[in-house]
């Protein structure tokens, strides 16, 4: 009997376990993935907003409607992804596809542009676009073959990669907060002083109008 209700309690808690892994990885962010039309002359940018030291990946390709011939040269594109600050991460001039990888090293939103040169007559056409940052940006899959373990293995550590990424999502929304409230307590302060300061202008404005109106009355001889 002690037997059965121990397997019993093992099968509960190895449900419990993926149960959690498997919302876990429901709620986890499979990648902006997504479909942009692009015309002869035309850009399209995109921004993705990323942490610093986060793997960023992305994968572009433009649609190719019929597989069985080449995409002809008014499908060629030019793509460039530049950091918050200007610094270009990546850059593919007259491309069809294309993939980049790196590391970001700044807080912000970088931004990745698909410019479809000028071509005459213009051409219509589009783009798959895949960007990745974070846990899902990992190739856990590699990871597996590489570590050999086993898949059970690989979701605990997703968590535990997904419990980092929030544990540091609440640790940069705490710093804004800290940011936010300095910046009130400055507004405020600098808000109180252009009051006081506007009630002094106030009263010494309105202490020359009844100087001024005390001498005009004193000349006229009405007081």
């Amino acid at each position: 009997m002690d037997l059965r209700l121990s397997t019993c309690k093992i099968q509960i808690k190895t449900l419990r376990l993926i149960f959690i892994i498997t919302m876990t990885m429901l709620m986890m962010r499979t990648g902006d993935s997504m479909r942009l039309d692009l015309e002869s002359g035309t850009t399209k940018c995109i921004s993705d907003d990323i942490k610093m030291n986060y793997l960023t990946v992305g994968t572009y390709s433009v649609v190719n409607p019929n597989e069985a011939i080449h995409l002809p040269a008014s499908h060629k594109i030019f793509v460039t992804v530049a950091s918050p600050k200007g610094h270009t991460q990546h850059q593919a001039e007259n491309v069809e596809s294309g993939k980049f990888v790196f590391t970001a090293v700044e807080d912000g939103d970088y931004t990745t542009c698909f410019i479809a040169p000028v071509f005459k007559p213009p051409a219509k056409f589009a783009v798959d676009f895949e960007w990745k940052s974070g846990v899902e940006a990992k190739d856990w899959a590699t990871i597996a073959k590489r570590g050999q373990i086993n898949m059970l293995e690989v979701e605990v550590r997703k968590l535990l990669d997904v419990t980092e990424s929030i544990h540091d999502e609440m640790f940069l929304l705490r710093e804004r907060e800290r940011e936010m409230q300095e910046l009130n307590r400055s507004t405020n302060s600098r808000m109180a002083g252009l009051s006081l300061f506007s009630l002094v202008v106030t009263l010494f404005v309105a202490g020359l109008q009844l100087w001024h109106l005390k001498s005009f009355l004193e000349r006229k001889k009405l007081l």
